[in-house]
């Protein structure tokens, strides 16, 4: 086998046309400090990969064709070495799991049968011997899914901050049978932050994640504190008019809004500065931000990443707008660095309305933002991000580098 394919080796437990999907109905691990086992009970034949990433140090599987059956599995508490287990779709049709470990660790992924169960078993051990703890080689039959070499320590997570539009006192628009934007915005948010953060180099930082009011300056803060390298922030729509139908990308305009009703939309979520702490007195502070967002390129860089979520939002539904559109958007205004603000429906439609109440279709946004997401950093990932290795990593020649990329990066 090539040095490329061994990077991110492959188990399969069945024949690739056997492969038509299954569900995991059990999550079971077992820790200790210096090692830890995880056993995946599946209700079909999957086909799973491993790779490990570092600062934080992770293990990541890749589990295609498969889903998370909720009611069943439940995801497992910290153990041992073990600090954290996340688990979400990814692209569909894809689970990940993600075990955020003490320290860096070699990874195994084993098939195993009995009787009529199927189970993955994944395992981890030092990276060497002398680290103590279960290694490698004491696995059987199946070659070990070691990453050695996968981030260099330098390198960091790419960091999206998500905002959920409105929320507390403030309820944002409502819908004709009741419903609250506020709760479709966290509800689109949460799952887009679940999504980033099954990806091995994103993570998310959410600016709230329940139902409480934060002013719009506090969310801007929260994001440069976590020196996230874009903030989106997720609405949904309102109009007189109920048949009006369609979502629509937005991102700051220093010079007026891109349409009247860019200019309403803008009014109106403003507004939400009234009910919490005002934005500081002095306005020369926020014109002199404007003014650097300038000089950064950042609102041309927020026009080209914004391009490409609507791109995508386009294959999920209706588009109202099918350009980016601008407009003086405080939570945009106060933020350094790339940001857009998502209308992601318009709640006033009955139809768009009872599409955002239903989670499946939360998901498929969430879906969208992510992809449009992935395809602007692919194409422009921040210096000294594990995103900037993986893309080099992707254009070396088999053979080099890391080896073969993840699959964010194989499309």
């Amino acid at each position: 086998m090539s040095p490329r394919a061994l990077a991110l080796a492959a188990v399969l437990l069945a024949p690739t046309a056997a492969l038509a999907g299954a569900s995991v109905d059990s999550l079971v691990l077992d820790g200790s400090a210096d090692g830890a086992r995880l056993s995946v009970g599946l209700t079909g034949p999957v086909k799973g990969t491993v790779f490990t990433l570092e600062r934080p140090d992770r293990v990541v599987i890749d589990l295609k064709s498969a889903t998370l059956d909720r009611r069943r599995a439940h995801v497992p508490s910290p153990d041992g070495l073990v600090r954290r287990v996340r688990v979400g779709p990814r692209e569909g049709t894809t689970l990940r799991i993600v075990l955020e470990v003490d320290h860096r660790v070699a990874a195994r992924l084993l098939p195993a049968a009995k009787g009529g169960e199927r189970r993955l078993i994944v395992e981890l051990g030092a990276p060497d011997p002398e680290r103590g703890g279960a290694s490698a080689q004491s696995a059987p039959a199946a070659a070990p899914l070691v990453a050695e070499r996968t981030m260099p320590r330098t390198t960091r997570d790419l960091i999206i901050a998500v905002d959920a539009g409105h929320g507390g006192d403030d309820p944002g628009a409502t819908g004709r049978d009741g419903t609250r934007e506020k709760d479709v915005t966290l509800a689109v948010a949460r799952a887009l932050a679940t999504r980033i953060n099954a990806e091995p180099a994103m993570r998310a930082v959410l600016t709230r994640d329940r139902d409480v009011f934060v002013p719009l300056p506090e969310r801007v803060k929260r994001a440069h504190d976590a020196h996230a390298d874009l903030f989106v922030s997720v609405h949904a729509d309102a109009i007189a008019d109920r048949n009006i139908t369609g979502a629509s990308v937005y991102v700051l305009s220093q010079r007026g809004a891109s349409s009247e009703t860019a200019k309403l939309l803008a009014d109106r979520e403003n507004a939400a500065v009234l009910i919490g702490a005002p934005l500081p007195a002095n306005d020369d502070v926020v014109a002199s931000v404007v003014v650097d967002l300038v000089k950064s390129q950042a609102m041309s860089d927020s026009m080209d990443a914004a391009a490409k979520v609507l791109e995508q939002l386009n294959e999920v539904g209706e588009v109202r707008k099918a350009r980016v559109q601008q407009a003086g958007f405080v939570v945009l205004k106060a933020a350094a660095m790339p940001s857009m603000l998502i209308e992601s429906a318009y709640i006033t439609n009955p139809g768009e309305e009872r599409r955002l109440r239903d989670p499946r279709h939360q998901a498929r946004l969430a879906d969208a933002i992510l992809s449009g997401l992935r395809n602007y950093f692919r194409e422009n990932p921040p210096p000294g991000t594990r995103m900037a290795a993986l893309v080099a990593a992707a254009q070396m020649p088999s053979g080099e580098g890391l080896g073969a990329p993840p699959h964010s990066l194989q499309r």
